[in-house]
This record gives structure tokens, sequence and C-alpha cells, in this order.
């Protein structure tokens, strides 16, 4: 059962729009600001394609929807929000602005994520002048209504008790939270995946490939293996009875030959993005993103559906969550709290009273704790 009360969205494109469609499935209130004129027509086109999805893992029904607002500023989006999630565009100016609004506005003791990709939060924390300490990175993974990853990352002026409410608040809405152990750009899935795609673009340059075959060459293989176990443990299986030794014992010569351009960049100009986009557009075969994200959509709910059977029933790796969440959204689905009930329930969900500790900074006498907490962070 989720701890959040009522949800702000700052950002309504296609992470923004994620977020707001798992909350808005888990039963909570969601107000959401977006300059762009388009993006309440964006934000239910999402809805569409989270609730299709949604439906087929919850073949009894769905929870009551939270209640979207969309509104005209960020103060109004803030103003009674225990949980906050920024996804603005990667710009650090962009993000400065915000986060200051966001934080000049937002009650005390809510937490602030942010979805950015790889920007730090130390970098983005110096915009907010009140309470910097409330803000972590959430970073997810697109569709945020199914995968349910979440990268959290502190800054140098994150308290650890923001942290720890963060992995609370993110888990009540069906997230696997990990929290990076160190403040490094890009955090760890986008390094990972910027890796493989520098990789890829030298490959189709180079001609040594198309885009659909290095796809094919993906899915087809590796990326089956990855959608069940991570790649240690693949390559801890890889090494036999006698298990990692082996295998790096096996292989590690090879990180020394050359097999890689990671630390050289392909020229990113108008020749690279056509070959690319051509080879791209002849992949799709006709289809458009909206029925890609269909057929993505169904294929994931159906891994995840698979997973959750294995195991002897207890699910495996993303299977177990999803087990867990679907069991926890049909509880959901089949309460019909009474007005007076709801009341009660929001009374007796403490995210606030939790997240308090890091607003405890403007007090004097507290001030020296909360300086221990910042350097044991």
């Amino acid at each position: 059962m989720s701890i959040i009360n009522k949800a702000a969205a700052i950002g309504g494109g296609v992470i923004g729009a994620g977020w707001v469609a798992r909350l808005l499935l888990n039963g909570i209130d969601v107000s959401i600001f977006d300059p762009d004129p388009e993006a309440s027509r964006k934000v239910s086109e999402v809805m569409k394609g989270a609730r299709r999805a949604y439906k087929q893992m919850l073949p009894g029904g769905l929870p009551k929807e939270g209640k979207l607002t969309f509104v005209k500023t960020i103060a109004e989006a803030v103003a009674d929000a225990d949980f906050i999630q920024e996804s603005v565009p990667e710009r650090l100016d962009l993000k400065h602005k915000v986060l200051a609004e966001i934080d000049l506005h937002a009650p005390a003791n809510a937490i602030v994520g942010s979805s950015t990709s790889g920007i730090k939060p130390t970098d983005m924390q110096v915009a907010m002048k009140k309470h910097p300490e409330r803000l972590v990175v959430g970073h997810p993974f697109n569709p945020v209504y199914l995968l349910p990853l979440v990268e959290i990352v502190g800054g140098q002026q994150t308290f650890p008790e923001a942290i720890e409410v963060a992995k609370e608040l993110y888990a009540s809405i069906g997230m696997k939270p990990v929290v990076v152990r160190k403040e490094i750009e890009a955090f760890v899935g986008d390094r990972l995946l910027e890796a493989a795609w520098r990789e890829a673009l030298w490959l189709v340059k180079d001609g040594i490939c198309t885009v659909e075959e290095l796809d094919d060459i993906m899915r087809y293989s590796f990326g089956l293996r990855w959608a069940q176990m991570g790649m240690f443990q693949v390559y801890r299986v890889a090494g036999g009875e006698a298990g990692m030794r082996h295998f790096m014992a096996q292989f590690g010569p090879c990180l020394k030959w050359p097999w890689t351009k990671l630390m050289d960049v392909p020229e990113f100009n108008d020749e690279l993005v056509d070959l690319i986009a051509t080879q791209s557009d002849e992949q799709a075969n006709g289809l458009s993103i909206r029925e890609l994200e269909k057929i993505r959509d169904d294929n994931l709910v159906a891994i995840m559906e698979a997973l959750s059977k294995q195991n002897k029933g207890k699910g495996w790796g993303a299977g177990a969550l999803h087990k867990d969440y679907t069991r926890q959204l049909a509880k959901l689905a089949a309460k019909k709290p009474t007005p007076a009930k709801t009341a009660d329930k929001a009374k007796a969900a403490k995210p606030a009273k939790k997240a308090a500790k890091p607003a405890k900074a403007e007090k004097p006498a507290k001030a020296d704790k909360s300086k221990k907490n910042k350097k044991k962070g």
C-alpha cells in the first residue's frame, strides 16, 4: 500500500508522464505542471498505454485511479504534496530554476526526486536555498509505469534520512529502489547503456552490421539472459562448476585485446545521424511509435508474468517483485473505503513525519546533529 498521500509531477514528457501513470494507477492524486500546450494530450496517450498494460496484469479490475490535476504554476503543483518528482529536460540551468521554485513552495518535509539520467544531485542542490537536504536523484527507466528499477542517489547535502524515506516511497508504488553508493555522473544503468551505445554506433558506422542486425544479436542472445540474470550472475554460470574465478581466469586476458572503441567516439555528424535514422525507419517496417510502445509493453508484461511463476512459484528477479506488486494492486482494487476511512488512512500514513528530519536543520538545537548526518552521508 502506498504511503504517498499527494504527489506532484513537474514535467510531463515521456518520463514525467510515466511517473504520473504509475502514481495514478496506484490510486494517488497527482498535480502536474508542464508549460507545453500539448502536455495534456501527451500524458493522456501515455495513460492509455499504461491502463492497457495494467489491465493485462490485473484482469480482475484496476484500483480506483487517483485524480490528475493540471495546474498553471510549480507553486500550485507542490503546495500540499509529500512527494515531488521533477522530470524536466537535462539542462542544468533549467534544473536549477525549477528546483529553486520547488524548494521555495513545497512543504519542508516533502521528498523531492529528480528523474535526471546523468546530472549529479550535488550540482543541482546548489539552487535549493531552504531544504537541499531532501533532494535525491530518483532515476527510472522507460516505461516508468512498468519497469520497476529506480536508482536513488544522494548529494553532498542530502540527509541519510531522506534517502531512507525515498526508498520507502518508491517501494510503496511497486518499484525496486537501488541506492548508488557513490555520486557519479550517469550513475550505474546509464553508464552501462552508454558503453553499449558507443560500441553500437561504431559497429553500424563501420559497416559491420545494420541497426536491425545489431538489435537481433542483442534480443536473441544476451538480452534474454539479462531479462532474468544480470551480467555477473550470467558469467558465474558461464564459468562452469568452478564459477566466477574460472570465468575471470579464462576471459580476463581478453580485456587487453583491441576489441573495443569505447575510449573513442564516432563523429556525431549529419552523415551518421542519417545512416542510423534511415536504417531505424526501415527496421520499424511501417509501425508507428504508439504501435511499438504497445508491442514493448505487451512483451514486458509477458516476461514479468513468466518470471513471476518461476522459482517454485515464488518468482525470480523482476518476476518476484511483479508478483508482489500485482497482489498489492489487487488488494487496493478490492478495497472500497468510505470517505471517513479514507481520511483516517491519510492521517495514518507517515512519510511526511519520517521525512521531517531533514527540516530540523532550521532549529539551532539540532544543527550539530544535522551536520553529523551530512558527514555520514
